[in-house]
């Protein structure tokens, strides 16, 4: 898998790309702004750009209007977009559209090869990633009146958090040493609980989810 990663930091651009490489991955280009990604992506085809949301000039929003750019240019391109704080507004914004091949992590995250790497691979391949503080925030939102998460065993919020990180059922089995069928019962009860149109495609599922966690 092709990876170009885009950050103004040096030492964390080569300090990713040394543990990507480790892992497997071929790290193909490199870039310290918004507009030379661009131009990298252009050039080298990578399968995944991995972006921080804070780039030059401004350092606020540079590299998430970079990623959707990316999205709009080369829609097979899978987009890992890396951030220092918890926004949701922000994984709403890269998400809004289509989830496909799509992630939000934090920063913290990269640290750890194994999350980072099966990040890495899961937006390669067309699915989504969304960082588990970002999750627990949303499922631990308050809404007026009666909230239909009071109606979901404590199991079934854990399917759903899962669920909204973008993890498949299998992989929602393996996380809760429970078999998938169970999984597929639970995630069942909790699309009818919050009234969400069951999707056999784990990114749509995903965006439907986000949906009613940000309403």
């Amino acid at each position: 898998m092709r990876i170009v990663i885009a950050d103004d930091s040096v030492l964390l651009r080569e300090g990713v790309s040394r543990l990507l490489a480790e892992a497997g991955f071929d790290v193909v280009g490199q870039a310290g702004d918004a507009d030379e990604l661009l131009r990298e992506v252009a050039d080298k085809n990578p399968d995944v750009a991995i972006v921080d949301i804070r780039m030059p000039p401004t350092h606020t929003d540079e590299g998430l209007r970079a990623a959707r750019e990316l999205r709009t240019r080369h829609p097979k391109l899978g987009v890992l977009v890396l951030s220092q704080y918890v926004r949701p507004s922000y994984a709403f914004e890269l998400l809004a559209d289509n989830a496909s091949g799509v992630g939000y992590l934090l920063k913290d995250r990269v640290s750890d090869l194994r999350e980072l790497t099966d990040a890495v691979k899961r937006v390669g391949a067309g699915g989504s990633v969304l960082d588990p503080s970002v999750v627990s925030q949303l499922v631990g939102r308050r809404r007026p009146g009666h909230d239909p998460l009071d109606d979901l065993s404590d199991r079934e919020r854990e399917v759903l958090a899962l669920m909204a990180e973008g993890r498949s059922n299998r992989a929602i089995a393996e996380r809760l040493f429970i078999a998938e069928r169970t999984v597929e019962k639970h995630v069942k009860n909790i699309l009818m609980k919050l009234r969400i149109t069951e999707s056999q495609a784990d990114h749509r599922r995903v965006l439907a989810v986000l949906a009613y966690l940000g309403s």
